[in-house]
């Protein structure tokens, strides 16, 4: 078991990337929704998944129209935020970076 952060650095490394990791696994529900354009994502359980993605999918569908009628800007958006992801909190990212430096060596 992994002992929990103690340096505000570290909770912010760990926030962070519990963060990116909800957004990606929001726009993957939202990938599969596309195969199913009937529902109403203002209705129900659906308002859930479309409320924090569809301020970014708005402008991004104004930029990228649909291909052969398939909505692909949720595919965009994972992409770019498993970039981000990687880039901050991932092996090498950013904020990793920072946390090894600052740990004391012992």
């Amino acid at each position: 078991m992994t002992a929990l952060p103690t340096s505000p650095l570290a909770w912010g490394h760990l926030l962070l990337g519990l963060l990116l990791a909800l957004w990606t696994l929001l726009f993957l529900f939202r990938i599969v929704l596309t195969w199913y354009p009937q529902l109403d994502l203002q209705k129900g359980a659906l308002r859930v998944i479309a409320w924090p993605t569809e301020p970014l999918l708005g402008p991004t569908r104004r930029l990228i129209q649909p291909i052969g009628g398939v909505d692909v800007t949720p595919v965009v958006w994972v992409g770019l935020i498993s970039l981000l992801r990687e880039l901050l909190v991932g092996q090498q990212g950013l904020v990793t970076q920072l946390m090894q430096r600052a740990l004391p060596v012992a």
